[in-house]
């Protein structure tokens, strides 16, 4: 999939609490640019607190697009944002607008930078025999049986992968199988260099750790004393389960795991020592995305 379109675009990201927002309005304020939510979280709707979206009064003073886009039950892949990005860049190019996108979900800024390989249709037989073939393996007390298969024909993308991400190792597979060749040659998105046309583009804020990690508790302390409780409690209420991606996402999964043990009676954590291991969880996604993005070479740091 060509992202042609992403080469007239901006992007600013960094980890988690490290200031994109406002130093986004900043650039909208004097750019005439237009904010395009860059995070797997803020597409879904009721989800505002734990994702840091944009306050009804930071998206008044510059057009926001790509938060709200699905009910927090729903799932939505790379390819349907990189879609909906698609679209709503070029009516922002089109009415001389900048698009600037704004989050630190490496997925979605691969997607925009790099492309994404879709891949051949699906092969349910082949995917059904290799699931099976799996677990006869595994009953033998063979676990690693998928992974030296993918080994045999791909062992860049075997590499790449963890033994047990089946689906993953199957696709990988299904694409060989179908094509004759390894999917690592299609899935630009893993390449390293960033195109020369976006390097001028992209701004990455990279904070020293210390000052990273205050940000960090100071934002997990302000999410529950703006409501972070009450809002899963209602996402539970009104959603009953959430997508895959929703209740996953960190400090929503900590809280409702935390729920459900409450619910059943266990006493596994008090609020003080989930509100701490939330706070870990989060230094370790920054630690995270802040590899992955020293890992796009030759760019500018904001600081």
């Amino acid at each position: 999939m060509a992202t042609f379109f992403a080469q007239n675009c901006f992007f600013l990201t960094g980890p988690t609490a490290c200031g994109k927002t406002a130093l986004a309005l900043q650039f909208a304020r004097d750019e005439g640019a237009e904010i395009l939510s860059m995070d797997s979280v803020a597409i879904y709707r009721d989800m505002n607190i734990g994702s840091a979206k944009p306050t009804t009064e930071e998206q008044a003073q510059a057009p926001h697009h790509l938060i709200d886009l699905v009910d927090p039950d729903e799932e939505f892949s790379v390819v349907e944002y990189i879609h909906q990005a698609e679209i709503v860049a070029r009516d922002c190019l089109a009415r001389g607008k900048k698009p600037l996108f704004v989050g630190g979900t490496p997925l979605y800024l691969k997607g925009l930078i790099f492309g994404l390989f879709e891949g051949p249709e699906g092969d349910e037989a082949f995917r059904a025999s290799m699931y099976a073939q799996a677990k006869e393996a595994a009953e033998a007390g063979d676990l690693t049986f998928l992974h030296r298969k993918l080994e045999a024909v791909d062992p860049v993308t075997a590499r790449r992968l963890h033994p047990n991400d089946a689906k993953r190792i199957i696709r990988a597979l299904e694409v060989y199988e179908l094509t004759g060749r390894p999917i690592h040659e299609f899935q630009t998105q893993f390449q390293h260099e960033v195109p020369p046309e976006f390097k001028e583009r992209i701004r990455i804020i990279d904070l020293p750790r210390p000052d990273l990690h205050a940000r960090i508790e100071a934002r997990v302390d302000q999410m529950f004393q703006a409501g972070f409780l009450e809002e899963v409690q209602n996402l539970r209420a009104k959603y009953h389960t959430l997508s895959k991606t929703a209740a996953m996402a960190v400090g929503y999964r900590e809280v409702l795991a935390w729920l459900d043990a409450q619910e059943r009676g266990e006493e596994t954590q008090t609020f003080d020592q989930l509100v701490t291991e939330i706070k870990t969880h989060t230094r370790q996604m920054a630690k995270r995305q802040v590899t992955w993005f020293r890992s796009l070479m030759n760019q500018e740091f904001m600081f």
